[in-house]
Order: structure tokens, then C-alpha cells, then sequence
């Protein structure tokens, strides 16, 4: 009988699963600081922020409805510091004597066993938005998946109609995947998802960029880049 070709197989993986993430974790950089999302403590700071007409656009991407009611959010809130997956945490501006809360993002379909985790439910303020300090937050979030829990697979995943979001996640580094198509039904909404991805062996090169980037050298007395990030990956 003529032998059989083996079958091609991926490559053997050592090595012990990945650690869950924590709310216990502090993650500190020069601009920001992300803790456990807590209702006593950031709740009631963010709601005039994230409530009301003029800030529902906030939620369109989101799977929350825009709030207008403070009992409600402070329960949503509680959910999500109950939560061990998603597990959320708030971003704080390093602003003196008090931090000052800009936004919240979560650690999601969190995979230990298959080293792959998710960021998402990304809410950033205003304030927050298209600074050297949101993408500090996601350089933080990124450093802790890869070195300190070790992930092999890091994803972001968006509404295929937010565009924002698709150019963030480029621009962070992650690689473009592919679309899938009519994904999810999100208030009563058709959604097609964007899949993105960085793994482990890309680690190494974003992070130098985005080191190299968020130094207090690339930018002049005005705060302007003086390189985009994007530069440096080049």
C-alpha cells in the first residue's frame, strides 16, 4: 500500500495559557491611567458627559442606548464592574491633584486557553479624542496583553460604517482581516463587522513605534506631532 503524505498541521505551541485580566490592574503612562471601572467612582463624573441629545452620537456604535436617565446608567455601570468578561476599565487623565475621567474601554472574548483577547467598547470623551493620551491608552492596553498576561492575539473588531474606528485601528498597528457580512443585529440595526488583529510577532515593532511616536521629543511647544505615527513603522 502506498504511503499516505501527511496532512500539513500548525506549528506545536508550548507554553502555559494566558492570565485573565484584572480590575485590580493599574496601567500608568505619562498622560493617562486606566483602573477597574467603578459605579462610585466614575459614574456619576462621566454621566454628563455621555447622557443627554447632544451626546448620543457617543452610543451609535456601541451596544448601549444613549442614557437620559442617571439611575440607569449607574446600573449599567454596576453591571460592567460586575463583569468578568468584558472587563472594563476607566481612563483617567493624569491631570494633578484629581485624574479626571475621559473614557472607558474593556478586555473582551477573552481566551486564555487560545492566548486571544479583544479590545472594545472603546467610549471616549471629547477630551479624550485624537490626543497623544487615547493613544497612550491603547498602547498601555496593548504593553499589558503581550508582556505582562501573554496573548499570542490581540483584536479589534468595529461597525464596517465606523470609519473612525477602522482608521484608529490602522493606525494603531492592527492588520485588516476581512469584513463579515450582516454579523449582528444591533438595535434593531443591520451590522457588518471589520475584524483586525496584531499578534505577538508584531509586537515588537509597534511598540518601538509607538514609543518613538508618544515621546515627549516628536512633538513642539504647541503639542503638535511633529512625525504621525504612522511614520515610524516605515
Amino acid at each position: 500500500m502506498a504511503s499516505r503524505t501527511p496532512n500539513p498541521l500548525g506549528a506545536p505551541v508550548g507554553g502555559k495559557p494566558a492570565q485573565r485580566p484584572s480590575r485590580e490592574t493599574r496601567l500608568v503612562g505619562r498622560h493617562v491611567t486606566l483602573v477597574g471601572l467603578t459605579s462610585a467612582q466614575h459614574a456619576d463624573e462621566l454621566y454628563p458627559h455621555v447622557s443627554g441629545p447632544k451626546n448620543a452620537h457617543l452610543w451609535d456604535y456601541l451596544l448601549e442606548e444613549p442614557f437620559d436617565d442617571i439611575a440607569v446608567f449607574r446600573a449599567s455601570i454596576e453591571a460592567k464592574e460586575a463583569s468578568r468578561d468584558p472587563v472594563f476599565y476607566a481612563i483617567l487623565l493624569n491631570d494633578g491633584e484629581k485624574d479626571e475621567v475621559a473614557g472607558m474601554a474593556s478586555y473582551m472574548r477573552i481566551e486564555p486557553g487560545h492566548r486571544c483577547i479583544e479590545v472594545g467598547s472603546l467610549l471616549f470623551l471629547p477630551k479624550l479624542q485624537r490626543t497623544p493620551a487615547a493613544t497612550e491608552a491603547m498602547y498601555l492596553m496593548a504593553r499589558h496583553v503581550f508582556e505582562d498576561l501573554g496573548y499570542r492575539r490581540y483584536e479589534w473588531k468595529c461597525n464596517a460604517l465606523n470609519a473612525p474606528s477602522r482608521r484608529a485601528a490602522l493606525r494603531l498597528g492592527f492588520t485588516f482581516e476581512g469584513l463579515f457580512r450582516k454579523h449582528m443585529i444591533i438595535k434593531g440595526r443591520s451590522r457588518d463587522t471589520t475584524w483586525f488583529s496584531m499578534i505577538d510577532d508584531d509586537w515588537p515593532g509597534i511598540k518601538q513605534a509607538l514609543e518613538a511616536w508618544l515621546d515627549p521629543s516628536n512633538f513642539d511647544d504647541e503639542g503638535k506631532q511633529k512625525r504621525r505615527l504612522e511614520e515610524f513603522r516605515q
